[in-house]
């Protein structure tokens, strides 16, 4: 949908987002899915107060009323943009039936994201749309995703807690390079290819240290 098109749509919303029946949480979810509008059809360089202004077909001050600034809006952006994709991650990790199963939908799911909002997402970054309050909640969808993870592994490999925590959270940060990888060759070969390098090396190393005897902490040196 072009630019004329997504104020032709936000003119006909006028009304409603500036009903005073819609609460202020509605209004801002709603500025917030006109922004990611623009930001879907056309660079983010062009996505401003007043450009999200004439596509809802609302006044600067209703945005400045949610929004201190141009910053503040793509940092919704990013966070709704970020928020949607773990909630689809998520679902597909928890819908595999085994260990190796959730690392090739994590992996997989990774990848198919990057190819397809990659560069939004980093252009959102680039514009404003990060700060250190995004930053906490990603490390708590990380801890939440290590968990996970580790209780699998415990159950279906016998290992102890400790040691599948430490491998899956070695595991899990190898992710940042394969992606890396695939920058430099995008494309469904490399992706593949990257995929089962990557469930290979994590599964491996998880059942490599299940074959082997957990030290005895009071065993001593």
């Amino acid at each position: 949908m072009g630019r004329e098109h997504a104020g032709a749509a936000g003119a006909e919303q006028a009304a409603d987002l500036e009903s005073p029946r819609l609460t202020r949480t509605g209004r801002r979810e709603a500025l917030i899915e006109v922004a990611a509008r623009l930001v879907a059809t056309g660079p983010v360089e062009e996505v401003s107060i007043e450009a999200v202004a004439e596509a809802a077909g609302v006044s600067r001050p209703l945005i400045y009323k949610h929004f201190a600034n141009r910053g503040a809006l793509l940092t919704a952006v990013y966070q709704r943009e970020i928020v949607l994709l773990h909630t689809r991650l998520a679902g597909e990790v928890e819908r595999a039936g085994t260990l190796e199963a959730m690392f090739r939908a994590l992996v997989r799911g990774v990848l198919h994201a990057e190819a397809q909002r990659g560069a939004t997402l980093a252009a959102l970054r680039a514009g404003g749309g990060w700060d250190p309050a995004l930053r906490r909640d990603r490390r708590a969808r990380d801890r939440i995703t290590v968990r996970y993870f580790t209780a699998r592994a415990v159950a279906e490999l016998g290992l102890d807690e400790t040691r599948a925590r430490t491998a899956v959270i070695v595991a899990l940060g190898a992710i940042e390079p394969v992606l890396a990888h695939w920058r430099h060759d995008p494309g469904p070969q490399q992706a593949a290819q990257l995929e089962d390098a990557y469930v290979a090396l994590a599964l491996g190393g998880l059942t490599r240290l299940a074959a082997q005897r957990a030290p005895d902490p009071a065993a001593g040196p």
